[in-house]
Protein backbone atom coordinates (compact mmCIF):
# COMPACT_ATOMS: atom_id res chain seq x y z
CA UNK A 1 0.00 0.00 0.00
CA UNK A 2 3.05 2.60 0.80
CA UNK A 3 4.98 1.43 -2.15
CA UNK A 4 1.38 2.26 -4.70
CA UNK A 5 1.13 5.58 -2.38
CA UNK A 6 4.62 7.00 -3.53
CA UNK A 7 4.70 5.48 -6.92
CA UNK A 8 1.19 7.84 -7.37
CA UNK A 9 3.59 10.55 -5.36
CA UNK A 10 6.87 10.73 -7.68
CA UNK A 11 4.63 10.27 -11.00
CA UNK A 12 2.92 13.75 -10.41
CA UNK A 13 4.16 15.96 -12.96
CA UNK A 14 6.56 18.75 -11.11
CA UNK A 15 4.12 21.06 -12.70
CA UNK A 16 1.02 19.81 -10.94
CA UNK A 17 2.63 19.11 -7.74
CA UNK A 18 4.25 22.84 -7.50
CA UNK A 19 0.42 23.90 -8.20
CA UNK A 20 -0.54 22.07 -5.21
CA UNK A 21 1.68 22.28 -2.86
CA UNK A 22 2.06 25.77 -3.25
CA UNK A 23 -1.55 26.48 -3.00
CA UNK A 24 -2.26 24.45 -0.32
CA UNK A 25 0.93 26.70 1.31
CA UNK A 26 -0.96 29.44 1.00
CA UNK A 27 -3.88 28.28 1.92
CA UNK A 28 -2.75 27.39 5.12
CA UNK A 29 -0.87 30.93 6.03
CA UNK A 30 -4.30 32.74 5.01
CA UNK A 31 -6.05 30.55 6.81
CA UNK A 32 -3.95 31.09 10.06
CA UNK A 33 -4.20 34.66 9.50
CA UNK A 34 -8.15 35.36 9.03
CA UNK A 35 -8.95 32.74 12.33
CA UNK A 36 -9.72 35.24 14.79
CA UNK A 37 -11.18 38.10 12.14
CA UNK A 38 -13.32 34.78 11.22
CA UNK A 39 -14.27 33.75 14.91
CA UNK A 40 -15.30 37.20 15.80
CA UNK A 41 -17.51 38.38 12.70
CA UNK A 42 -20.92 37.59 13.01
CA UNK A 43 -23.35 36.38 10.88
CA UNK A 44 -23.15 36.58 6.48
CA UNK A 45 -19.63 38.84 7.47
CA UNK A 46 -18.16 35.62 8.64
CA UNK A 47 -18.12 34.73 4.46
CA UNK A 48 -16.62 38.30 4.15
CA UNK A 49 -13.66 37.60 5.91
CA UNK A 50 -12.19 34.96 3.24
CA UNK A 51 -11.71 37.24 0.73
CA UNK A 52 -7.80 37.67 0.98
CA UNK A 53 -7.84 33.60 1.56
CA UNK A 54 -9.70 32.94 -1.46
CA UNK A 55 -7.53 35.66 -3.31
CA UNK A 56 -3.97 34.52 -2.18
CA UNK A 57 -4.34 31.11 -3.02
CA UNK A 58 -5.34 30.88 -6.68
CA UNK A 59 -2.22 33.51 -7.20
CA UNK A 60 -0.18 31.07 -5.77
CA UNK A 61 -1.60 28.23 -7.64
CA UNK A 62 -1.12 30.45 -10.74
CA UNK A 63 2.88 31.74 -9.95
CA UNK A 64 3.88 28.22 -9.90
CA UNK A 65 2.17 27.12 -12.88
CA UNK A 66 4.50 30.34 -14.40
CA UNK A 67 7.51 29.15 -12.66
CA UNK A 68 7.19 24.81 -13.82
CA UNK A 69 4.94 25.37 -16.69
CA UNK A 70 7.01 28.74 -18.74
CA UNK A 71 7.02 26.55 -21.67
CA UNK A 72 3.60 26.32 -22.19
CA UNK A 73 2.66 29.92 -20.95
CA UNK A 74 5.65 32.17 -23.15
CA UNK A 75 3.51 31.80 -25.98
CA UNK A 76 1.12 34.46 -24.14
CA UNK A 77 4.24 37.03 -24.11
CA UNK A 78 3.20 39.51 -26.63
CA UNK A 79 6.19 39.24 -30.09
CA UNK A 80 7.01 42.74 -29.21
CA UNK A 81 8.50 42.82 -25.80
CA UNK A 82 12.27 41.16 -25.75
CA UNK A 83 12.88 38.05 -23.56
CA UNK A 84 9.93 36.27 -23.10
CA UNK A 85 10.98 33.86 -20.71
CA UNK A 86 12.51 36.52 -18.48
CA UNK A 87 8.68 37.61 -18.58
CA UNK A 88 7.19 34.12 -17.62
CA UNK A 89 9.77 33.63 -14.69
CA UNK A 90 8.99 37.54 -13.50
CA UNK A 91 5.13 37.10 -13.41
CA UNK A 92 5.44 33.98 -11.66
CA UNK A 93 7.89 35.18 -9.13
CA UNK A 94 5.22 38.09 -8.79
CA UNK A 95 2.48 36.25 -7.83
CA UNK A 96 4.15 34.44 -5.65
CA UNK A 97 5.18 37.13 -3.42
CA UNK A 98 1.58 39.04 -4.16
CA UNK A 99 0.05 35.84 -2.87
CA UNK A 100 2.23 35.47 0.36
CA UNK A 101 1.31 39.37 1.19
CA UNK A 102 -1.83 38.90 0.43
CA UNK A 103 -2.87 35.59 2.70
CA UNK A 104 -0.62 37.25 5.54
CA UNK A 105 -1.97 40.43 5.01
CA UNK A 106 1.24 42.24 4.87
CA UNK A 107 1.93 45.51 2.74
CA UNK A 108 -1.05 44.74 1.02
CA UNK A 109 -1.82 48.33 0.13
CA UNK A 110 1.65 47.25 -2.68
CA UNK A 111 1.11 43.97 -3.45
CA UNK A 112 -2.84 44.48 -4.26
CA UNK A 113 -2.06 47.57 -6.14
CA UNK A 114 1.14 46.25 -8.50
CA UNK A 115 -1.37 43.15 -8.60
CA UNK A 116 -4.24 45.29 -10.29
CA UNK A 117 -1.76 47.13 -12.52
CA UNK A 118 -0.52 43.52 -13.27
CA UNK A 119 -3.72 42.35 -14.09
CA UNK A 120 -4.74 45.31 -16.34
CA UNK A 121 -1.63 45.12 -18.40
CA UNK A 122 -2.36 42.04 -19.37
CA UNK A 123 -5.85 42.97 -20.26
CA UNK A 124 -4.65 45.70 -22.51
CA UNK A 125 -1.38 44.17 -23.91
CA UNK A 126 -2.35 40.59 -24.45
CA UNK A 127 -6.66 39.56 -23.91
CA UNK A 128 -7.85 42.70 -25.46
CA UNK A 129 -6.23 42.45 -28.79
CA UNK A 130 -6.90 39.29 -29.13
CA UNK A 131 -10.50 39.67 -28.24
CA UNK A 132 -10.93 42.88 -30.82
CA UNK A 133 -9.21 40.26 -33.72
CA UNK A 134 -12.40 37.80 -32.55
CA UNK A 135 -15.30 40.12 -31.83
CA UNK A 136 -17.79 36.79 -31.71
CA UNK A 137 -15.40 34.52 -29.39
CA UNK A 138 -17.28 34.78 -26.41
CA UNK A 139 -14.62 33.09 -24.67
CA UNK A 140 -12.09 35.78 -24.84
CA UNK A 141 -14.41 38.05 -23.68
CA UNK A 142 -14.84 36.39 -20.69
CA UNK A 143 -11.40 36.52 -20.08
CA UNK A 144 -11.23 39.83 -20.56
CA UNK A 145 -13.86 40.39 -17.70
CA UNK A 146 -12.17 37.95 -15.63
CA UNK A 147 -8.63 39.40 -15.61
CA UNK A 148 -10.54 43.10 -15.26
CA UNK A 149 -12.32 41.63 -12.57
CA UNK A 150 -8.91 40.21 -11.23
CA UNK A 151 -7.38 43.36 -11.36
CA UNK A 152 -10.17 45.19 -9.14
CA UNK A 153 -10.01 42.93 -6.62
CA UNK A 154 -6.69 43.39 -6.37
CA UNK A 155 -6.97 47.39 -6.32
CA UNK A 156 -9.64 47.00 -3.44
CA UNK A 157 -7.42 44.74 -0.70
CA UNK A 158 -4.85 48.02 -1.74
CA UNK A 159 -7.89 50.28 -0.92
CA UNK A 160 -9.00 48.07 2.37
CA UNK A 161 -5.25 47.99 3.87
CA UNK A 162 -4.75 52.01 3.34
CA UNK A 163 -6.21 52.66 6.81
CA UNK A 164 -4.76 55.70 8.59
CA UNK A 165 -3.70 57.27 4.94
CA UNK A 166 -5.45 59.96 3.17
CA UNK A 167 -9.23 58.64 1.86
CA UNK A 168 -9.18 59.83 -1.67
CA UNK A 169 -6.39 57.05 -2.93
CA UNK A 170 -8.17 54.58 -1.05
CA UNK A 171 -11.86 55.58 -2.15
CA UNK A 172 -10.49 55.70 -6.12
CA UNK A 173 -9.57 52.23 -5.70
CA UNK A 174 -12.57 50.71 -4.37
CA UNK A 175 -14.47 52.66 -6.47
CA UNK A 176 -12.43 51.75 -9.78
CA UNK A 177 -12.43 47.88 -8.71
CA UNK A 178 -15.92 48.13 -7.55
CA UNK A 179 -17.07 48.89 -11.07
CA UNK A 180 -14.72 46.30 -12.26
CA UNK A 181 -16.09 43.41 -10.59
CA UNK A 182 -20.03 44.83 -11.51
CA UNK A 183 -19.54 44.84 -14.89
CA UNK A 184 -17.64 41.53 -15.35
CA UNK A 185 -20.82 40.11 -12.94
CA UNK A 186 -23.05 41.77 -15.28
CA UNK A 187 -21.63 39.81 -18.20
CA UNK A 188 -20.85 36.33 -16.53
CA UNK A 189 -24.57 36.78 -15.42
CA UNK A 190 -25.86 37.02 -19.30
CA UNK A 191 -23.47 34.94 -20.31
CA UNK A 192 -25.16 32.11 -17.71
CA UNK A 193 -28.55 32.50 -18.70
CA UNK A 194 -27.40 32.10 -22.62
CA UNK A 195 -25.46 29.15 -22.11
CA UNK A 196 -26.89 27.21 -18.80
CA UNK A 197 -24.39 24.46 -19.26
CA UNK A 198 -21.25 25.66 -18.30
CA UNK A 199 -19.61 25.19 -15.32
CA UNK A 200 -21.05 27.91 -12.91
CA UNK A 201 -19.10 31.26 -11.92
CA UNK A 202 -16.91 32.24 -14.53
CA UNK A 203 -18.60 31.08 -17.45
CA UNK A 204 -15.89 29.59 -19.96
CA UNK A 205 -15.77 26.69 -22.38
CA UNK A 206 -16.34 23.57 -19.78
CA UNK A 207 -20.16 22.46 -18.87
CA UNK A 208 -20.72 21.27 -16.02
CA UNK A 209 -20.62 17.08 -15.55
CA UNK A 210 -23.89 15.02 -16.20
CA UNK A 211 -24.18 13.98 -12.54
CA UNK A 212 -24.65 17.48 -11.23
CA UNK A 213 -28.08 17.29 -10.12
CA UNK A 214 -30.19 20.55 -11.49
CA UNK A 215 -27.18 21.68 -14.01
CA UNK A 216 -29.24 24.04 -15.78
CA UNK A 217 -31.10 25.58 -12.90
CA UNK A 218 -27.94 25.92 -11.20
CA UNK A 219 -26.93 28.23 -14.22
CA UNK A 220 -29.59 30.13 -14.07
CA UNK A 221 -29.73 30.52 -10.56
CA UNK A 222 -25.90 31.50 -10.74
CA UNK A 223 -26.85 34.02 -13.96
CA UNK A 224 -29.92 35.76 -12.60
CA UNK A 225 -27.72 36.71 -9.04
CA UNK A 226 -24.74 37.54 -11.09
CA UNK A 227 -26.69 40.16 -12.86
CA UNK A 228 -28.89 41.55 -10.43
CA UNK A 229 -25.68 41.39 -8.23
CA UNK A 230 -23.66 43.46 -10.90
CA UNK A 231 -26.56 46.17 -11.24
CA UNK A 232 -26.79 46.69 -7.94
CA UNK A 233 -23.05 46.75 -7.58
CA UNK A 234 -22.69 49.44 -10.10
CA UNK A 235 -25.46 51.31 -8.36
CA UNK A 236 -23.79 51.16 -5.08
CA UNK A 237 -26.85 49.80 -3.41
CA UNK A 238 -26.46 47.43 -0.37
CA UNK A 239 -23.34 46.23 -2.03
CA UNK A 240 -21.76 44.66 1.25
CA UNK A 241 -24.61 42.31 1.57
CA UNK A 242 -25.10 41.66 -1.83
CA UNK A 243 -21.14 41.25 -2.63
CA UNK A 244 -21.24 38.59 0.70
CA UNK A 245 -24.43 36.51 -0.56
CA UNK A 246 -23.71 36.24 -4.31
CA UNK A 247 -19.60 35.55 -2.95
CA UNK A 248 -20.75 32.96 -0.35
CA UNK A 249 -23.44 31.54 -3.16
CA UNK A 250 -20.08 31.02 -5.82
CA UNK A 251 -17.72 29.80 -3.05
CA UNK A 252 -20.31 27.09 -2.03
CA UNK A 253 -20.16 26.00 -5.72
CA UNK A 254 -16.35 26.13 -5.97
CA UNK A 255 -16.52 23.57 -2.89
CA UNK A 256 -19.33 20.95 -4.05
CA UNK A 257 -19.23 21.41 -7.96
CA UNK A 258 -15.79 22.05 -8.64
CA UNK A 259 -14.33 20.50 -6.32
CA UNK A 260 -15.35 16.98 -7.14
CA UNK A 261 -14.34 18.10 -10.63
CA UNK A 262 -10.93 18.46 -9.42
CA UNK A 263 -10.33 15.16 -7.89
CA UNK A 264 -11.54 13.75 -10.75
CA UNK A 265 -9.13 15.93 -12.79
CA UNK A 266 -6.31 15.01 -10.45
CA UNK A 267 -7.11 11.52 -11.09
CA UNK A 268 -6.68 11.53 -14.64
CA UNK A 269 -3.58 10.50 -16.18
CA UNK A 270 -3.08 13.28 -18.29
CA UNK A 271 -1.41 15.69 -16.84
CA UNK A 272 -2.61 18.57 -19.41
CA UNK A 273 -6.50 17.65 -17.40
CA UNK A 274 -4.67 18.02 -13.84
CA UNK A 275 -3.49 21.40 -14.94
CA UNK A 276 -6.96 22.36 -16.45
CA UNK A 277 -9.01 21.20 -13.07
CA UNK A 278 -6.69 23.20 -11.31
CA UNK A 279 -7.02 26.41 -13.40
CA UNK A 280 -11.02 25.54 -13.46
CA UNK A 281 -10.84 25.36 -9.26
CA UNK A 282 -8.83 28.05 -8.99
CA UNK A 283 -9.70 31.22 -11.53
CA UNK A 284 -13.45 30.47 -10.18
CA UNK A 285 -11.90 30.77 -6.36
CA UNK A 286 -10.21 33.69 -7.28
CA UNK A 287 -13.59 35.53 -8.58
CA UNK A 288 -15.07 34.74 -5.40
CA UNK A 289 -12.48 36.48 -3.37
CA UNK A 290 -12.32 39.95 -5.94
CA UNK A 291 -16.26 39.55 -4.84
CA UNK A 292 -15.76 39.00 -1.18
CA UNK A 293 -12.99 41.81 -0.89
CA UNK A 294 -15.52 44.25 -2.34
CA UNK A 295 -17.78 42.85 0.73
CA UNK A 296 -14.95 43.60 2.87
CA UNK A 297 -14.23 47.37 1.23
CA UNK A 298 -18.10 48.16 1.70
CA UNK A 299 -19.82 50.05 4.66
CA UNK A 300 -22.03 48.40 7.02
CA UNK A 301 -26.08 49.51 7.24
CA UNK A 302 -26.07 52.31 9.36
CA UNK A 303 -28.53 50.64 11.37
CA UNK A 304 -26.26 47.58 11.41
Amino acid sequence: MHSTILAMFFQVAPLVMAMCVAGIAVFLIGGWTAKNEFAEARGLDKIATLGNLCFAAPLAVFGAEHLFGANALIVLVPKYMPWPRFWVYFVGFALICASLSIASKIAVRWSGLLFGIMMFLFVAMIHLPGALESLHNRIIWTIVFRETSFGGGGWILAGIAMDGLRSEPKRTLITAGRIAIAVAAVVFGIEHLLHPLVLPGVPLAKEMPTWVPGRVAIDYVTGAALLVAGVSILLNRKTRAIATCVGGWILLLVLVIYGPVLILALADPNAAAKVEGLNYFFDTLLFTGAILSLASASPRPTNA
